[in-house]
């Protein structure tokens, strides 16, 4: 068993989404992060938000696994690369592109210029081939940067509450991958 931080992206992940639904199913070993503000990310709050909910899922569990969709795996990178943390996975789902065209430029300014280095842990990019906010080739240049696996899972969209994965299974599997490695 580990210990999961929830990290959503943008406006959060509503009770439909597969992060809010594995989070229930986790019960107390789940710790979503609480930024100050959903709708407009501010890269430093967000990135103490994931420090903070790191410190109360670490003291549950040696193990934790960064369970991070869209926006939410900016955060999660950033932070892994300023803390280094030991005992931790990431599990990095839907990654938008910070140039892209669909990226919310006006809201998200502060994750602009973010670029992908090297995680300090073992890591799992998992990604749609049909996703409106970063293309395929993008999610893989973006794995192989932060040095991790890359998974493509077909055509689901941004694997969000709109892609009607309910619990997504397959992405629990992909996770325990990663987990119980």
């Amino acid at each position: 068993m580990a210990a999961y931080v929830i990290i959503p992206g943008i406006y959060g992940s509503d009770e439909r989404h597969w992060q809010s639904l594995w989070e229930m199913r986790w019960g107390a070993a789940a710790v979503r992060v609480a930024p100050a503000s959903w709708s407009r990310p501010d890269l430093a709050d967000w990135v103490d938000a994931v420090q903070a909910a790191y410190e109360v899922a670490s003291r549950r569990d040696s193990q934790v696994a960064l369970v991070a969709h869209s926006l939410g795996c900016w955060a999660a990178a950033h932070w892994l690369d300023r803390a280094r943390p030991d005992g931790v996975g990431a599990f990095l789902v839907a990654p938008p592109n910070p140039q892209g065209p669909a990226f919310p430029r006006h809201a998200a300014a502060t994750f602009l210029d973010l670029s992908a280095r090297p995680l300090p842990c073992r890591s799992l990019v998992v990604a749609g081939d049909n996703d409106p906010y970063c293309d395929p080739t993008t999610s893989a240049s973006f794995a192989r940067e932060w040095q991790a696996q890359w998974h493509l899972v077909g055509s689901h969209g941004h694997i969000n509450s709109g892609s009607g994965l309910g619990d997504w299974q397959a992405g629990l599997e992909l996770l325990r991958t990663l987990v119980d490695r």
